[in-house]
């Protein structure tokens, strides 16, 4: 192909100059044509890509395609039910109910119901009136010792941090969570003026790089910190240990992404790829983080303080709950976020082979909080491909009080699945800090498209919840839930993830499938 190109371009030179000799308006074909022999000579002589420099000029189709292949996939190849990692029949069913469009599906489903992993929910006969129903669900958040106790919606915004999301797209969240009457999650990245303008309820969302709250070397600062946590827009502290897209692993954010702007609201040096530390430099042990909890919750007035884990070393969790019982503090929430969770930036190994998937994790947390008698005392939030109202009630059946997404909000005010999040170059300037992208995001426009998904998964919920013949999500059990194990077998989730009785983890009943993670955890040491 190299000889092949230097032999058809000189051809194509000497043509365009034998011409121009009969008519000498026809050497402007060199100006249309000499930018294409440039390139095609440049790809001979560079020497980091073997297929351009092989195949000049044509080469660089090679990665156009690359480009496109993607968008070819996800238009074009994909069926309603097998994209990923979000299929294009849940997509639908999102961008349907964010802008109040028809959201019914004809001729039956889709799915094979006979398929290894098919679940559905168990109906009654004596089903009730929907519209009897209350159909704005409410969780109450806090425990004894919080003075400042939060009303939450059963589903939540997700923690997305500015940085990662644009001005535009969080400013849209945030505002339709105060149309809604929901929360709306800051992520690691700290409290920005894009998360305070619109005036919406926030959860903030404390990581290992304390953004928004730390000193100059990155170290947790109470001051900072007692600043924000004391705004009123605050309702709830999040401590994040783990998310399930990168468990173990400190957020990244982008170099092309960190804009002075989003630099000095982290207070960090603006075009550096930022790493937050992957653990907690404010606390060692399971009681200092115990304390650590009771820390903030006396800094922030008294507001509910929780913490956001994937489950990884189940040890480690139960060292945790030993270090509540002994020091008798508990946070007012735990959020379990699930392996399948999604980022805009993380290393392949850690978001497909590390942290324990949603549905597992959350049972575990729920068995070891009962098991230790003080389930009481804390709620339980999900996040991990929350998407449709069954997704929401599967997760409440199993443990949850309450649940968080992201990428349906995301879905909410625009995205479309590019996978460009790590890029820059969002198309609907959702993950992007391009000013000309963003421009693209009218927050007018999205925000109700917020607060209709919102109000219209909710309602989604309480239909299935009143065909069940249940009138309150708490109610909810792992009975109501089943899952085709094999073609012939079905099992409840109760069958598949067994409840721990109350007080089961504090005697000389500990379950045999937990006893060799309870016996290596203590309370003094992770």
């Amino acid at each position: 192909m190299r000889r092949n190109f230097v032999i058809v371009s000189t051809i194509v030179v000497l043509l365009i100059l034998v011409w121009a000799y009969f008519w000498r308006d026809a050497l402007f074909a060199l100006f249309l044509v000499g930018p294409f022999i440039f390139m095609g000579y440049h790809d001979m002589i560079q020497t980091k890509q073997s297929i351009k420099r092989n195949f000049p000029l044509m080469g660089r189709l090679r990665y156009v395609f690359e480009d496109l292949r993607p968008k070819i996939q996800q238009y074009f190849v994909e069926s309603d039910t097998d994209g990923s990692p979000i299929n294009r029949n849940d997509r639908s069913v999102i961008y349907q109910r964010a802008k109040k469009q028809v959201d019914t599906t004809p001729f039956g489903t889709q799915l094979n119901v006979y398929a290894e992993g098919y679940e559905w929910m168990s109906h009654s006969i004596v089903p009730l009136d929907f519209h009897a129903i209350d159909h704005h669900p409410r969780v109450h958040v806090g425990n004894k010792d919080c003075t400042q106790p939060y009303s939450a919606s059963i589903l939540n915004i997700s923690a997305m941090s500015f940085g990662s999301l644009s001005s535009n797209a969080i400013e849209a969240l945030n505002a339709g969570a105060k149309i809604g009457g929901f929360a709306h999650n800051t992520g690691e990245g700290g409290l920005s003026p894009y998360h305070l303008k619109q005036g919406g309820d926030i959860i903030w969302q404390i990581g290992t790089g304390y953004f928004g709250a730390r000193d100059e070397e990155g170290r947790f600062s109470p001051e900072a910190f007692r600043k924000n946590a004391t705004r009123p827009e605050v309702k709830m502290i999040e401590i994040k240990l783990s998310q399930g897209a990168k468990p173990g692993h400190g957020g990244i954010l982008p170099a092309k992404k960190n804009t002075p702007e989003v630099a000095a609201i982290r207070l960090v040096k603006a075009g550096t790829t930022v790493f937050s530390p992957p653990f907690h430099s404010a606390f060692s042990t399971p009681k200092e983080m115990v304390l650590f909890i009771k820390q903030l919750r006396t800094l922030s007035g008294g507001k509910p303080i929780g913490f956001k884990l994937c489950v990884g070393k189940k040890s480690e969790f139960i060292s945790v709950c030993k270090a509540m019982v002994e020091l008798d503090t508990y946070p007012d929430f735990i959020t379990v976020d699930g392996g399948e969770g999604g980022t805009g930036a993380a290393p392949p190994e850690f978001s497909n082979f590390v942290g324990m998937p949603l549905l597992d994790g959350l049972a575990f947390v729920d068995n070891m909080l009962k098991g230790f008698n003080i389930r009481q005392h804390i709620k339980v939030g999900a996040s991990g491909k929350i998407l449709t109202g069954f997704q929401l009630l599967r997760a409440m059946a199993l443990g949850a009080d309450m649940c968080n997404s992201a990428r349906a909000m995301m879905m909410a005010i625009g995205c479309i699945q590019a996978l460009e999040c790590n890029k820059n170059s969002c198309p609907t300037g959702v993950a992007t800090q391009d000013p000309d992208l963003v421009k693209g995001l009218v927050i007018d426009d999205k925000k109700v498209r917020v607060a209709n998904f919102h109000k219209n998964t909710i309602e989604s919920f309480v239909e299935l919840m009143g065909a069940s013949g249940i009138d309150k999500p708490q109610k909810l059990n792992r009975h109501q839930i089943n899952r085709r194990v094999f073609m012939d077998e079905v099992r409840t989730f109760e069958e598949i993830y067994p409840s721990v009785p109350l007080g089961a983890m504090l005697g000389n009943t500990i379950p045999e499938k937990y006893r060799m993670s309870y016996e290596s955890a203590s309370a003094d040491k992770f």
